[in-house]
């Protein structure tokens, strides 16, 4: 019998090995213990008592694919729900023993078997009731079990299914495949020393180096075929390649360097989900040609009559339309850190193989010692796995594969049982099992066939909510939503139970908690070089050799032997001239001194088969690291070497997202007292709040000179044809100066009757001003963009500051923190983080809330010092953990997104032990029910309890009262965007109140939460003119905004995430509604459905799928379905208005006011990335409006003051999305030039 591992009720896998090496989770556990879960059995059997059991052996055969005999097909039979079988027995019958395979080659390519062992049954609760019981916070499960019809299934009313218990589906050794380097085993040509490649022409760029906006450093290694990502994807870095013009579709491989921790790896997730996007519209373009191409064939065939034929080869067609996987290389946990985002996180169509570096990997048989750590048609690269000093030892004392007599199982781990017998020593370690385990759940992120349009079968009594039902209009046939009673609800349900369709959860949403991890201190490194150059052809040699020219040379000029005319063997080595190695490059990361130690003793340093052709090192080092005498010593060794040096000792805080920085400089010379230059560092007389500490450093502890360069934007290591530095395309600091004086006169002029305006009305301003409690509370717009960071507007977040009280942070998207160091000065940024107390997250979109790890962790070096405390017990009181003196943070959220938070804490600490993580329990205005704040008890904890009552207690008895956050209340609401989306008010005791929406459809239950509001903060994704594409993709359009606020009696709205550059500003006129000219602003219960719609998302499957950060990741309940049940595609309705949607591209934008009218004297203003602006002086925003659009206009003529480079004409990526000002391309290069904007009309 093969060899097997055996995985013992650890987590769920369904893992199936086919041609595309592609593992995938089909279904998912339930906690029940910490990581004592059922495996894949729990989901299949959700809706049944009994299940017949599988005997037969199941192998992954290329001859049974399709036919249930395959991995697949039996994962798939495994987790299809079975009719009630009453013949079959309860107890097991003895599995037929499995065929014994073929004998092996040793060549052929690893498969996955599963061969079930069934041992003994025990009854567990079904998926759906632990989820009910998991997520839906205490009062809803209260209200639900209090309102459930006596039909309706609870944990008492069924019988529960059967489930496996000492179940074991076996990992085999060569499943250890998955874990080496993926591709290598058809490359042995390209991994050896001798393979050969003709000249080509290659070079490295330097995207970006440390600032506050991309805090680290980025290259782009560029083949005519291929783009690779090298070193740091920290937050900013998808901003930054935008600003730059890197084109990024042709990147399919990244190689991640340093650690696993958030300010390295912050903006992966979001690059991903952009790469994913542009290769998902990549692959339906090369469908669609592929269709046509079939039609056409098939009508030169005589088959335009046959459509049974035609749909044959159209659907082969797309079949052979493949797929280009993302390869990443990166440290330990990335899998681990990707798969903590699986509740928000849903792309389909793009394979993500996330290969973690591993030095302990051994060679293909055969192989030299040197030979490349992975090697494709253009590179080799070596890796080097670096551990700091302090855990060397423990690192060099570690067996990989420990020689014991066996592993435990979870319950001896924990005491729940005595060892058992007969259990063998396995080769894979439970390490390698959990990366399996989690390389399969970031699969099913990136690459599901999970479908929006399946819909399943299932009677209405048993739909789990929340929940978007359907049914079958009898009449019209068409799928209808609907719109009867619903389980839990008031109203009893329709007599006999109908029959609804309903969607299951993509299967990543379901899996419930991940393998055990700690933080990972490997620090990794490259050393990446192009292959052995072939010599020149010599056709003379080739003349004296007798061999007749044509395809004999062409032979020979491409490494192949040829016979002469006289019979001889001519090899490749008598007509070439000498061979040349490959040039390269190494990029380092050293996160702190003391990986120091550990990098330099390398052997690969002083290795020829290693080092040969390398011309460039790049230093990509954390603090104090680049001035140290060791790093010195090393380069001076080495000063044959370009040595380049990105490190914030010596790199300058320059600005690295010029547009946005040189409109807010072009926004201050209209308008000084809310908006500033961006902080950064500067030569010369205006520093701009930065600092000359880099100045400083080069001085104490100079560099190297011989072959020393500081890193710069733009700046090409030149690989191939020959090794060189060029400096000619290096970006410049941007010039403020320049930019500031290319403001036009006459928007100028409007400035100034702007602020003469404001002087005339001071006394006005002031008198409202003085009827507002904190009328100097200052609400700053740190990102007001929506969907993904565009080159003018980073993602949400809002900053707002209460003298008296202190900050409120309302959504964090990714480079919140970056924005935050270009707003404040180094000491006011001290002072916003030491006061910040409250960071409210409205929903689990990317755009929303990707930057509040490094948020929380800069606010916990700020605070604690980055020490962190004893997690409290879920039974530990409440009240110690409420003492001020503790200064916690408090994130409010729902569940999900403190799930993540600390599901993270286990890879880095971030200062999750500090927060007062608190869950908000949406409100319900109709019905009297105000949100309750409850902190965060573990999901483990609560799936351990007994009853339904006793986890409701669990979680009530940890409520806490507004008042111990320093409030007067907090309410929150759901709105009408995704699953889980609230809206929120947060009134402080000086009865200062801030309403915030969100992303969201008009909310009636919003406007009566924000009743005297101060200030609404609310979204304005859309113009008026898009007023579809807001209802379909659940936006707000600038007059339903102003509605919300007015409806609310806000003092003050500030309007924000827009989908475009330039916002329509309102031009606002007071009085009834009999004036003239404009758009009465609607009340905003008239637009939309009221509190009682569940908040999912649009039915469209085309709406689902349009926003870059858009995601289906919510995290419903299971449904249990009817009998075999597979699912089938429908045609769902579309969301009322999609079809008046207008699109409308961004070349036809015309920046223009629009007139509303209001009742009151609510004050509104537009916000723009970098605003400050006090509550109190909203108001004074308006008489701004005619120099803004002044402004705008003169922009959108295509006024040169773009970036303030003084037309320097700066070319990025050779001619591929140049800068404006560049005379010529060239030759050769081609590609269209462009500053980076692209079309986006699909928002989140």
């Amino acid at each position: 019998m093969h060899p097997e591992i055996r995985l013992r009720r650890t987590f769920t896998l369904a893992l199936a090995f086919c041609t595309a090496r592609r593992i995938t989770t089909l279904t998912t556990s339930r906690s029940l213990d910490v990581f004592d879960h059922a495996l894949v059995w729990n989901r299949a059997l959700s809706c049944t008592t009994t299940r017949r059991l599988h005997s037969s052996p199941y192998r992954a055969d290329d001859q049974n694919k399709g036919k249930g005999g395959s991995a697949l097909g039996l994962i798939k039979d495994l987790l299809s729900p079975k009719k009630q079988d009453t013949s079959t027995s309860k107890e097991p019958s003895t599995p037929a023993p499995p065929k014994q395979p073929p004998p092996s080659t040793g060549n052929e390519t690893p498969r996955a078997e599963f061969i079930p062992k069934v041992f003994t049954y025990e009854a567990r609760s079904t998926p759906t009731e632990q989820w009910r019981n998991r997520h839906v916070l205490p009062t809803s499960v209260q209200y639900n079990a209090e309102h459930e019809s006596p039909g309706t299934s609870t944990p008492r009313s069924i019988e529960r299914p059967l489930t496996r218990r000492n179940q074991e589906i076996a990992f085999k050794p060569h499943h250890r495949a998955l874990l080496e380097p993926p591709d290598q085993r058809d490359r042995k040509e390209q991994r050896s020393s001798t393979h050969r490649i003709d000249r080509m022409k290659c070079f490295v760029q330097v995207l970006t180096t440390p600032t506050a906006d991309t805090p680290g450093t980025t290259l782009l290694l560029h083949f005519d075929n291929k783009r690779y990502l090298v070193g740091s994807l920290a937050e900013g870095t998808q901003r930054a390649c935008v600003q730059m013009g890197a084109r990024l579709l042709k990147v399919s491989e990244c190689f991640l360097t340093g650690r696993t921790e958030w300010s390295n790896t912050g903006g992966l997730i979001g690059m991903i989900l952009t790469l994913a996007d542009q290769a998902g519209t990549s692959r339906q373009s090369a469908v669609e040609e592929a269709v046509k191409e079939a039609r056409n064939r098939g009508k030169k065939m005589g088959l335009s009559d046959h459509s049974e034929k035609l749909w044959e080869m159209e659907e082969e067609a797309k079949k052979q339309v493949k797929v280009k996987p993302l390869r990443i290389f990166s440290p330990p946990n990335m899998n681990h850190t990707l798969a903590t985002a699986r509740r928000f996180v849903f792309r389909k169509g793009m394979p993500v193989d996330i290969h973690e570096i591993n030095d302990d990997r051994a060679h293909q048989e055969g192989e030299d010692e040197w030979a490349p750590y992975w090697a494709d048609e253009n590179i080799k690269v070596w890796t080097m796995s670096i551990s700091p000093d302090s855990a060397r030892d423990a690192q060099q004392r570690r067996v990989s594969r420990p020689i014991i007599g066996r592993k435990r199982t979870i319950d001896e781990v924990y005491g729940r049982q005595t060892p058992a017998a007969g259990i063998v020593e396995n080769d894979l370690t439970q390490k390698e099992r959990d990366q399996l385990a989690v390389k399969a759940v970031v699969s099913e992120m990136f690459d599901s066939s999970w479908r929006l349009d399946t819909l399943y079968e299932t009677p209405l009594s048993q739909v789990k909510m929340p929940a978007a039902i359907f049914v079958r209009n009898a009449e019209t046939n068409k799928i209808e939503r609907w719109n009867g009673p619903l389980p839990g609800g008031d109203k009893p349900l329709p007599t006999p139970d109908p029959t609804v369709l309903v969607r299951r959860p993509w299967p990543g949403a379901l899996v419930e908690s991940l393998p055990p991890t700690e933080p990972a201190k490997e620090a990794i490194s490259y050393i990446i070089r192009n292959h052995t150059v072939r010599g020149k052809f010599d056709p003379k040699a080739a003349e004296r050799l007798n061999i007749q020219k044509g395809r004999k040379w062409a032979d020979l000029a491409s490494g192949k032997t040829a016979e002469s005319e006289d019979g001889q063997t001519i090899t490749p080595d008598m007509v070439l001239a000498p061979s040349k190695e490959g040039g390269g490059f190494a990029i380092v990361d050293m996160p702190d001194p003391t990986y120091i130690d550990g990098l330099l003793t390398r052997p690969e340093w002083r290795e020829p088969k290693v080092m040969a052709g390398v011309g460039h090192i790049v230093w990509s080092c954390g603090p104090g690291v680049a001035t140290d005498p060791r790093v010195h010593e090393f380069m001076r060794e080495f000063n044959g070497l370009e040595h380049i040096v990105s490190s914030p000792d010596y790199c300058p805080n320059n600005i690295a997202l010029d547009s946005p920085a040189a409109s807010t400089i072009r926004l201050r010379k209209v308008d000084p007292t809310r908006y500033g230059v961006p902080i950064h560092d500067a030569v010369g007389e205006q520093s701009y709040g930065g600092s000359d500490s880099h100045l400083a450093m080069q001085k104490q502890h100079p560099l190297p000179e011989k072959g020393v360069q500081l890193a710069e934007r733009g700046m090409i290591l030149q690989l191939e044809p020959s090794i060189d530095l060029q400096r000619n395309q290096v970006i410049p600091p941007l010039d403020i100066p320049a930019v500031e004086s290319a403001v036009p006169p006459d928007v100028l002029t409007e400035a100034v009757k702007a602020r003469e305006a404001v002087r005339m009305s001071l006394s006005e301003e002031t008198t409202w001003a003085s009827t507002l409690p904190d009328k100097d509370a200052e609400v700053i717009t740190l990102g007001t963009g929506s969907a993904l960071p565009s080159k003018y507007r980073n993602v949400s977040a809002t900053l707002v500051r209460i003298p008296s009280w202190g900050s409120i942070l309302l959504d964090c998207g990714e480079n919140t923190l970056g924005q935050l160091k270009r707003v404040f000065t180094p000491s006011e940024l001290k002072e916003v983080l030491q006061s910040l107390r409250l960071l409210f997250i409205s929903h689990m979109h990317a755009d929303h809330h990707l930057g509040t790890a490094s948020v929380i962790k800069a606010w916990y070096a700020e605070v604690h010092a980055s020490q962190p405390i004893p997690l409290p017990s879920p039974t530990d009181p409440i009240e110690p953990l409420l003492d001020p003196t503790q200064r916690r943070l408090a994130v409010v959220s729902e569940p999900a997104m403190i799930e993540w938070l600390s599901e993270y804490s286990s890879i880095e600490d971030f200062g999750f032990s500090r927060l007062a993580p608190l869950n908000i329990s949406p409100a319900y205005p109709g019905r009297n029910k105000p949100s309750a704040l409850n902190w965060f008890v573990p999901p483990s904890h609560l799936a351990s309890l007994p009853t339904n009552k006793s986890r409701i207690e669990a979680v009530t008895s940890r409520t806490i009262p507004a008042s111990s956050l320093g409030l007067h209340d907090i309410q929150a609401v759901l709105v009408k965007h995704c699953h889980g989306a609230r809206a929120v008010s947060i009134t402080l005791p000086s009865g200062f109140k801030v309403s915030y929406s969100g992303d969201c459809r008009p909310s009636e239950p919003f406007t009566q939460i924000g009743q005297g509001s101060t200030v609404c903060i609310h979204e304005a994704t859309f113009d008026d003119e898009l007023a579809g594409d807001a209802a379909a993709k659940n936006h707000s359009t600038t007059s339903e905004a102003l509605g919300v606020a007015q409806g609310m009696g806000a003092r003050a709205c500030v309007l924000t995430h827009f989908s475009q550059r330039y916002q329509k500003i309102p031009v606002l006129e007071k009085g009834g509604a009999g004036g003239s000219g404009g758009t009465e602003v609607p009340r905003a219960f008239e637009a939309e459905e009221g509190e009682e719609g569940d908040g999912e998302m649009s039915v469209n499957p085309t709406d689902e799928f349009s926003g870059p950060l858009e995601d289906v990741a919510a995290t419903y309940p299971d449904q249990a379905t009817n009998g075999d049940d597979k699912g089938k595609q429908y045609d769902l309705p579309k969301n009322k208005d999609t079809a008046t949607s207008t699109y409308r591209p961004l070349s036809a934008e015309k920046p223009e006011a629009v007139k509303f009218k209001l009742t009151t004297d609510m004050k509104v203003c537009v916000a723009f990335d970098y605003m400050r602006v006090k509550v109190g002086e909203i108001g004074q925003l308006e008489k701004f409006t005619p120099a803004l659009l002044r402004l705008f206009a003169e922009e959108e003529k295509g006024v040169d003051f773009e970036d303030g480079l003084g037309g320097t004409g700066v070319v990025v990526d050779h001619g591929r999305g140049t800068k404006k000002g560049q005379a010529q391309k060239q030759k050769g290069q081609g590609g269209k030039g462009g500053k980076g904007k692209r079309k986006n009309s699909n928002e989140s």
